[in-house]
């Protein structure tokens, strides 16, 4: 079982080459075979239990073989960590904050934040539900599901100049239909992030855990599994019907994806 089943990541995988050259050296060394996935997010239980600063040991990072080339996405864990304690900073009042967070844990998180600052992270998670904006990155013939050791997995992987090009056409699509606001702002952030890395770049989704408990919620509606989960097609049937001004249609689209994963959703509370 993975050590943190709730968590879906979109990860960006640069060509090896795009690294320094000390960086190639460490990422060379690691056989394709690891289980990167595995050791990440045991090193994430361990930081819960034991407070230890994120850039205390050697970062890690997923390994990818894609048309006879090696790629990487690294953790990042130390900008991720420093990135996620900001967010989670703006969004309570200042005083408030002390109670959530001990001042030895931030201290501990900001050890040699200015070092990272300006560091990207390769890779955004979320838990017990993927964001709408992410499956419009992709085509259905892009999607690989199946069973492994893990249990139930699903993967979608395209180049990054595919994956811009339609979240360019989703964030035109949601501004002539709604105009400016939350939602556009979101997949607009998703393009300007895509946009830092090389142009050679895999974007790749990993429904992590999420696709045991997605399998779980379709097999109890009376449905095939994870061969029945049809998240791309839904969300392209809602933007062809937002593009062609037929509300019925994108609502039709919208309202089955967010159906499915609100039951995803669900599973939190359960367990």
């Amino acid at each position: 079982m993975r050590p943190t089943p709730y968590v879906a990541s979109l990860r960006i995988y640069e060509p090896i080459t795009a690294f320094a050259p000390a960086e190639r050296l460490r990422w060379e060394a690691i056989p394709i075979t690891s289980s990167t996935g595995f050791e990440e997010q045991t090193r994430a239980l361990h930081r819960v239990v034991i407070t230890e600063p994120p850039a205390l040991k050697p970062d890690g990072a997923h390994i990818l073989e894609w048309e006879g080339q090696r790629y990487v996405c690294p953790w990042s864990t130390a900008a991720r960590c420093w990135a996620a304690l900001e967010d989670f900073k703006s969004s309570l009042p200042l005083p408030v904050t002390k109670f959530f967070l001990p001042q030895n844990i931030e201290d501990a998180i900001n050890i040699n934040s200015e070092s990272i600052e300006d560091k990207i992270p390769h890779i955004i998670t979320e838990t017990w539900m993927i964001p709408p904006r992410w499956f419009g990155l992709f085509e259905p013939e892009e999607r690989l599901r199946g069973q492994s050791e893990d249990g139930p997995f699903t993967v979608m992987r395209t180049s990054i100049a595919n994956a811009k090009k339609r979240c360019m056409f989703t964030h035109q699509t949601v501004v002539a239909s709604f105009g400016n606001g939350p939602i556009e702002q979101e997949i607009a952030d998703l393009l300007e992030w895509m946009s830092l890395f090389h142009p050679e770049s895999i974007v790749e989704v990993d429904y992590g855990g999420l696709a045991g408990y997605l399998e779980q919620s379709l097999i109890a509606e009376g449905e095939q599994g994870l061969e029945a989960d049809t998240s791309i097609e839904d969300i392209q049937l809602s933007l062809a019907g937002l593009s062609q001004g037929d509300g019925t249609r994108a609502g039709t689209g919208y309202e089955r994806l967010i159906s499915r994963w609100r039951r995803v959703a669900a599973y939190e509370q359960a367990t």
